[in-house]
């Protein structure tokens, strides 16, 4: 397969997975998106590995918590990009790297569901770019109004309707993504 294609792993970093309590299903998400990163190398998809930072916290650029989870399988041919906000297109050079590389799909995953999954995901399909989100490879905590469990399932029904961007939003089990 050609680069029109990219697997963008969002904010699988130490500062958010490994306090207790983890994320919902932290290993196996984890599992699920090296397994998806690994056949994406091998087919040569670029990967984008988005890492958040906020200064001033445990997030900051660097710093121990910044780093990616030390289960998560980083190649050295991976792009990283350091970002501030839920959208990882807004102020980083993520538009720029995929611009350059012709991707015209995304495959995203990663933390945290509610927040820069869903706004990513949103914000790409609004850039015109074809999205399957690996459904079964995002997660989050349990929050007051609903479980991490009840988040991803919510995401994973509701954004897939947003058919108002153009291109498409797919959600599929990790497994079942084509790369």
């Amino acid at each position: 397969m050609t680069t029109t294609s990219a697997v963008l792993v969002i904010d699988v970093q130490r500062g958010l997975f490994e306090p207790a309590p983890q994320p919902f299903e932290a290993q196996q998400t984890v599992q699920r998106i090296n397994a998806l990163t690994a056949r994406a190398r091998a087919a040569g998809v670029p990967v984008g590995v988005i890492l958040h930072e906020r200064e001033g916290s445990a997030l900051a650029h660097q710093s121990e918590g910044w780093q990616p989870v030390a289960q998560l399988d980083v190649d050295p041919g991976d792009r990283l990009i350091r970002k501030t906000t839920p959208d990882s297109f807004l102020r980083t050079e993520l538009g720029a790297w995929l611009a350059g590389l012709g991707v015209q799909r995304l495959v995203i995953c990663g933390y945290a569901s509610e927040f820069c999954v869903d706004t990513t995901t949103r914000r790409a399909a609004a850039l015109g770019f074809e999205v399957e989100l690996a459904a079964d490879a995002h997660t989050t905590h349990d929050k007051p109004h609903a479980t991490a469990a009840q988040i991803r399932a919510h995401h994973n029904a509701t954004l897939p309707g947003i058919t108002s961007f153009g291109p498409r939003i797919r959600a599929l089990p990790s497994a079942e993504i084509t790369l």
